[in-house]
């Protein structure tokens, strides 16, 4: 799975450096806005096409919140399957101790798309009542702007292949509806995850996360693309890996000959 990624990431990468500027490339990133206020009242559609606000979802229980969208062809789908395998090691479930939003930041994407997103990642989550809980949700293109600006979510849309460069993560907001922790990456803690919840359910804000953990994760929300250190270890292991089939085959020719 690690390698999939690994080869999936790096052929995006290579795409979107061919039609986003590394000046536009730099603009991606994730800020960290902890203790911030996301907007209450922004009118959003939920799978089932009806008008509801981020509100309905506050004020009794923390929220995991998810940006993304929902026709992303790779590494939004990553984020969420890595979401729902550490929600699965947490003994709570998502609708009684926490509510999951997934929001899409493409405005022209539909209930409908959103409904079988739901479905999909309800069948994988597993655990019942979770339905109720956990909302997939489309907007417009201000309400949509507005939250992701709030939770520091900055990406930006490539017409050139009618795909978003976005960063990948996920935050985690109190009650009320304030950014308490941040996760980023594809791959989560399910002990963190679950020391995240309890503390913003107490209203509690934890730490930054350091810039040297997100430029030495997998994928790196900063740029949209592996790091200069993973890039520089990923070639100097298909250097080695080349030479280490030339000696190979090298010595199975010798052998050859000697027979």
């Amino acid at each position: 799975m690690k390698l999939l990624f690994l080869l999936l990431v790096l052929s995006l990468s290579r795409a979107l450096g061919d039609s986003v500027s590394d000046a536009t490339l730099r603009t991606i990133r994730f800020d960290q806005k902890l203790n911030s206020q996301v907007s209450l009242d922004l009118p959003f559609r939920d799978e089932t096409g009806a008008t509801v606000k981020l509100g309905d979802y506050f004020g009794r229980k923390p929220v995991i919140l998810v940006p993304g969208y929902y026709g992303c062809p790779m590494l939004c789908t990553l984020v969420l399957n890595g979401l729902i395998e550490t929600l699965q090691d947490l003994r709570a479930n998502a609708g009684d101790q926490f509510e999951v939003i997934n929001f899409s930041i493409d405005p022209s994407e539909t209930p409908a798309l959103a409904a079988a997103k739901k479905r999909s990642a309800m069948r994988a989550y597993g655990r019942p009542g979770a339905a109720a809980g956990w909302k997939f949700l489309t907007g417009d293109q201000f309400p949509i702007e507005q939250l992701a600006g709030e939770i520091g979510f900055r990406y930006v849309y490539d017409a050139s292949i009618k795909q978003y460069a976005h960063p990948s993560g996920f935050v985690v907001l109190t009650p009320q509806g304030k950014v308490s922790r941040y996760f980023f990456g594809v791959d989560f803690s399910a002990k963190e995850l679950d020391s995240a919840l309890t503390a913003a359910s107490s209203n509690e804000t934890g730490s930054a996360v350091r810039d040297l953990f997100l430029l030495c994760f997998h994928y790196s929300p900063i740029t949209g693309k592996y790091g200069q250190l993973i890039l520089n270890t990923v070639r100097f292991c298909g250097a080695a890996t080349v030479l280490w089939l030339g000696v190979v085959i090298g010595r199975s020719i010798a052998r050859e000959r000697k027979v």
